[in-house]
């Protein structure tokens, strides 16, 4: 088995690109074919032209583990990843969080791997999370956020630069063909892992390995609304409030009358009036950390979590 290791020196704002050398040399020295990526989408071509059944290694955040899991969704290639980045949700959701670069490293070369489920919307795959809607215009935001802010600050440096312009689409969400909400809608989570934006428990109850999507819907909120839920937010308290709900399902289809924000792993999509995103269950391999196990049906259903 051949194994790749893909290194994004642009990641962690430029942290990768001071550890590139070590990195470089560790990977080789460890019998990898390694690689330093010269710019956006260079990634996704390294990983898609690994052969069959390789070991690619994506060292960065949560966008170089989006640009790689884009060459090499589909297809019996193994996904490792190295969290060294200003956002690394992917990471704590297969239990790599907090490992040196070299512990990480060393598991992403000789780990057993393991099957998680893998996302799809129009035609993207996404390995830990969707966003639609406002959280997608805090990604954006989130781009020309300080250097120094990274993880949760970031995020939230994001979320109150947004807010002033705060409008909310009228939109319609199907869950398995069942329509579960008409009207305004702040924002869409579709998850396969609990948290995004460096660490938001946006959906605690999520199990990437279920053969479901976490669905977490936030219907009207006005800007007061959206600051006072804050506090719930970052403890996973969320839920209780009633104008957020959870559901749970294979499939979900979210239309608006006009084009609205998305992203996928934090990358923004192109905006588009309709988004169409299903679970494809343990459709990805990967080497883990902890990944956890729970059960689900495939239908729609309230999820209550106070």
């Amino acid at each position: 088995m051949e194994r790749w290791v893909i290194v994004n020196p642009a990641a962690g704002r430029g942290k990768v690109g001071r550890l590139s050398g070590a990195i470089l040399k560790a990977a080789r020295e460890g019998g990898a074919k390694a690689f330093l990526t010269e710019g956006p989408g260079h990634a996704t071509e390294l990983a898609y032209q690994a052969p069959e059944g390789a070991r690619v290694v994506a060292v960065g955040g949560d966008g170089t583990v989006h640009e790689v899991l884009r060459g090499l969704a589909g297809t019996e290639k193994v996904l490792g990843v190295v969290p060294i980045g200003s956002g690394n949700d992917f990471a704590r959701m297969l239990g790599l969080r907090g490992l040196a670069w070299r512990e990480a490293l060393a598991l992403a070369l000789s780990a057993p791997e393991e099957a998680i489920d893998l996302g799809w919307v129009n035609g993207e795959p996404f390995g830990a999370s969707l966003g639609i809607g406002f959280d997608a215009l805090v990604a954006k935001k989130a781009f020309s956020a300080p250097p120094f802010l990274r993880g949760m600050p970031r995020y939230l440096y994001a979320l109150f630069g947004v807010l002033k312009d705060l409008r909310l689409p009228e939109g319609r969400v199907l869950v398995d063909g069942a329509e579960v909400h008409r009207g305004p809608l702040l924002l869409l989570a579709a998850m396969n892992g609990p948290m995004y934006g460096g660490g938001i428990p946006i959906a605690p109850m999520a199990d990437p390995r279920d053969g479901l999507l976490s669905l977490v819907l936030a219907r009207s909120f006005t800007r007061p609304g959206v600051v006072l839920i804050l506090p719930r937010l970052l403890l996973g308290r969320h839920l209780s409030h009633p104008q957020v709900v959870a559901y749970a399902g294979r499939r979900v289809e979210v239309a608006f009358s006009t084009p609205v924000p998305a992203h996928a792993d934090g990358e923004l999509l192109p905006e588009a009036r309709v988004y169409q995103a299903e679970v494809r269950p343990l459709g990805l391999r990967v080497v883990g950390g902890r990944v956890g196990v729970r059960g689900g049906e495939a239908v729609p259903r309230p999820v209550g979590v106070s």
